[in-house]
């Protein structure tokens, strides 16, 4: 049976698309109890979405079903349904809906975005999660479940607005209850039977035909098979006869071989003997002709010829060992002597080499003293002893090389440093001369336009003043005197004016303005004089002043890209001077909390796997169990139908074992007591015999009497031994009966427990540890999710330490600059310089200059009174 066990809602109807919600259901009933609008119905209308795809109605196609992005105060929001259930195979399962909700311009848009089916794969244990399209998942879910989806629709999870269904028109009742009940299923089924029927009529027919067909070949083949045999027979006969004949052929041949040897032999023989007789010839004319050209006739002995010949070829071989061995120690010596060639030809060789390895040797040796000697003689390193040197001198002086090498370099790379310095330095100040030179140039080029622009206005006053002097030329001479004379009488009526006012005292009150300006233009001169003498500290202060400003800008610049996320971070803003210690304080703490909850999370996943192991562990114990007791399920019928010859249910063997034992017991008492009676009614024939009287009563037999008793005896012993093998055998046959049935007592004792017992209390476990499992894997699941949670947070410190270090250390020259400036104008300014630059000052000087003129000009133009 398919069962529920938990569900996930997030982000459904008035559930928070923010956290997740998280309902059980308890076995075997579980109530949902809560005020109007908590969300009872969503529990069931996300019930029914997960099993069978179909959305409640009045959800306007989804877009009242997920929570509203208005009410969240967002443009898009998601919803999640995760149901977890066992299939009707009792393995757990997890189907998991995602849907979306997007706010458009002037509409709602829903989409279903994800369905996945989650399982555990039973041999690894790890979690196997399947993506479906929403028509396939609706399909599955209902198979897994064992339930019809018109079921779980209008029955199990039906909702309140429907559930008055019962109570439509008919035709829909009918669809309804023909979904319900799989009407048209079996309709179907029976249309499928039919056909399927007459198939295999037919398809019977063909068989038989075929059968038939095949019945004749199995008769051919079987004919066949027996002339095989016959043929196999004959073949293995004439195997053996073949055996017998090469057994035969190989002895024959074995005989002609040794005939063959001796008859090579006996024509060696012959040839020897010819060759023999051959030489004896020779021999014998070779005797002839010696004998025949003796001088004289030996007459010694044989014996002493034979002494002779022992002795002469006693120091025949005696010589002929020496021979032999001088021949040897010659060829020994040979051997000696090419090998001593051959290694003075390698030596030499090898003298050859060393001699131009040591000439090689000495020319670079004479390199190098050359070479030594140039470099102490170029660099004035010091007095040398003379050549040839030693290695020890060599390796000395090389050293001194060496020293004075390294020496070089650290001044190289110093004066690198400080060409770079001063090349910085100078670069700077050709950038601000470059820069004066322009101020200047376009000084310049404005003046000679002032000039020129001077020079055109002169020339513009000469042409007017010509021009006036030609009309001046032209006007009445008489009437500009007149003009003059009246013009002189003004000028001496403005002179008596001018004479009543007191000019004195105005002179003498412009002199001391006049000395102040002239003053002030001899320290502007000093001043400019300092200035140019001190240019180097106001270099200096305006590289300060720069590199102070450009360090604020890249501050303030980083601080502006990341304020948000230290905001972010910190939930405040400290200051700057601050921001370093705060970063790295809530780093830490975030780190020290990461640590510990992967640690947490680490653990926990032990944890669940070491349960998802244990869970394992005892679904294969309880499989074994089940293998176990289906085996010896199988076992014990198959014995049981083998000793009683029917099919007999294995659940009545303790009923059959008692009537065994009871028909044993019934047949050993039959047994026995017909034994008993045989024991007591044999001696009566011949009690009759001896006592001539009944063995029962004592009554006194006549003879044909006792003949008659003792035939009668004799044929009732006939008949009871006959009937005590009779018996006998029936009592053998139940005893073995109830023998073999009883050698079953212990496998099935076995099967009682393991059914009874072992496989409930496996199945009980494995409830218990499937608990342990789920609880486990749940805390495993929000240990992970608040484990991501804390990384983000750690991964947004960990990416503001860089930019925090940053602007530490820009701060850091800040710090370092500001004394620097403040000393550099304090300086400029205990000197009587300011931190006014040179245009400034002449600025100054010039305004100075034209007020002093001014004054000049106005004390100079005024008569004395």
């Amino acid at each position: 049976m398919s069962t529920v066990d938990k569900m996930l809602i997030k982000g459904i109807r008035s559930f928070d698309p923010e956290n997740k919600n998280v309902i059980t259901f308890f076995k075997p009933l579980t109530l949902i109890v809560g005020p109007n609008g908590a969300g009872k119905t969503t529990i069931i209308e996300c019930l029914k979405l997960s099993c069978t795809g179909e959305l409640p109605p009045n959800s306007r196609s989804g877009h009242t079903f997920v929570h509203d992005p208005k009410v969240a105060g967002e443009t898009e929001t998601k919803g999640q349904i995760k149901l977890r259930f066992k299939t009707a195979a009792g393995k757990d399962v997890v189907c998991i809906r995602s849907f979306q909700l997007t706010q458009k311009a002037s509409k709602m848009e829903f989409k279903a975005i994800e369905s996945v089916l989650q399982t555990i794969n039973p041999h690894t244990g790890e979690k196997v999660c399947l993506s479906y399209r929403c028509a396939d998942m609706d399909r599955e879910i209902p198979a897994l479940m064992g339930v019809s989806k018109a079921i779980l629709e209008n029955v199990i999870f039906v909702h309140q607005d429907e559930s008055n269904w019962p109570l439509q028109d008919p035709s829909t009742l009918k669809k309804k209850f023909d979904d319900i009940f799989s009407a048209t299923r079996y309709t179907k089924a029976l249309e499928v039977i039919k056909k399927l029927h007459k198939d295999q009529a037919q398809e019977i027919k063909t068989f038989r035909l075929k059968l038939e067909n095949l019945q004749t070949l199995k008769d051919q083949a079987y004919r066949l098979h027996d002339s095989i045999a016959q043929d196999q027979e004959k073949s293995d006969a004439l195997k053996t006869q073949m055996e017998d004949l090469k057994t035969n052929i190989e002895a024959v041949e074995n005989k002609i071989r040794c005939t063959g040897t001796g008859m090579n032999e006996l024509r060696k023989l012959q040839e020897q003997i010819s060759t023999k007789a051959t030489a004896r010839s020779t021999y014998f004319t070779l005797r002839q002709q010696q004998y025949a050209a003796l001088s004289e006739e030996n007459e010694d002995t044989d014996e002493e010829l034979k002494e002779w010949q022992t002795k002469f070829e006693e120091r025949i071989t005696l010589m002929e060992t020496k021979i032999g061995k001088l021949e040897r120690e010659m060829n020994d010596e040979k051997t000696s002597s090419s090998s001593l060639s051959v290694t003075m030809n390698d030596l030499t060789l090898e003298i050859g080499k060393l001699q131009a390895e040591a000439n090689a040797h000495m020319s670079v040796k004479h390199k190098r003293d050359s070479a030594i000697r140039n470099i102490f003689t170029k660099h004035n390193l010091g007095a040398i002893p003379d050549a040839p040197f030693t290695d020890d001198v060599a390796m000395n002086l090389t050293n001194r090389i060496k020293a004075r090498l390294s020496n070089l370099e650290d001044d190289l790379q110093d004066k690198k440093k400080s060409n770079d310095t001063h090349l910085e330095f100078l670069w700077g100040r050709y950038l601000r001369v470059n820069a004066r030179y322009s101020e200047v140039d376009g000084q310049i080029q404005s003046k000679k336009e002032s000039q020129v622009g001077i020079s055109r206005r002169m020339k513009d006053k000469e042409n007017e003043r010509d021009a006036a002097e030609m009309e001046l030329s032209k006007h009445n001479l008489a009437r500009l005197d007149e003009r003059e004379r009246h013009m002189q009488i003004e000028v001496e009526r403005k002179t008596l004016a001018l004479g009543e006012r007191d000019y004195d005292l105005i002179i003498s009150q412009k002199r001391p303005e006049i000395y102040t300006l002239d003053h002030k233009i001899k320290a502007l001169h000093r001043e400019k004089d300092n200035i140019t003498n001190d240019a180097d500290d106001r270099v200096k202060l305006e590289l300060k002043k720069d590199e102070l400003e450009r360090c604020k800008k890249k501050r303030k610049k980083i601080y502006d890209e990341h304020k948000d996320k230290i905001k972010s971070v910190l939930k405040w803003l400290p200051s700057e001077k601050d921001l370093k210690k705060e970063i790295t304080q809530a780093f830490g703490s975030v780190d020290a909390d990461y640590n510990g909850l992967n640690s947490k999370s680490q653990e926990a996943e032990q944890q669940l796997k070491f349960a998802q192991m244990k869970v394992d562990g005892a679904r294969s114990r309880l499989s074994k169990f089940q293998k176990d007791l289906d085996a010896k399920r199988k076992h014990l019928n198959a014995k049981l139908q083998s000793i009683t010859k029917v099919s007999v249910d294995i659940n009545k063997y303790p009923k059959i074992l008692k009537d065994a034992m009871d028909d044993r017991d019934k047949h050993r008492n039959q047994y026995n007591l017909a034994k008993g009676m045989r024991i007591m009614y044999d001696p009566y024939e011949k009690i009759a015999r001896d006592s001539h009287k009944c063995p029962c009563c004592d009554r006194a037999f006549t003879p044909d009497e006792e003949d008659w008793f003792v035939k009668k005896q004799r044929a009732t012993g006939t008949s009871s031994a006959e009937h005590m093998k009779v018996l006998e055998m029936v009592k053998s046959d139940a005893e073995d009966f109830f023998k073999q049935l009883d050698d079953l007592r212990g496998i099935y004792d076995e099967y009682v427990k393991l059914g009874k017992e072992t496989i409930p209390l496996a199945e009980k476990d494995l409830e218990q540890l499937l608990a342990d499992e789920s609880e486990k894997a749940q805390t495993f699941e929000d240990l992970v999710s608040v484990l991501a949670q804390v990384k983000m947070d750690r991964d947004g410190a960990e990416d503001l330490l860089h930019p925090i270090e940053t602007i530490d250390r820009h701060v850091q020259e800040i710090q370092d600059l500001e004394p620097q400036v403040q000393d550099l104008e304090y300086k400029l300014d205990s000197r009587g310089q300011g931190v006014r630059s040179l245009e400034e000052i002449q600025l100054e000087l010039n305004s100075v200059q034209r007020a002093r003129g001014a004054q000049r000009g106005s004390v100079t133009s005024w008569p004395k009174a």
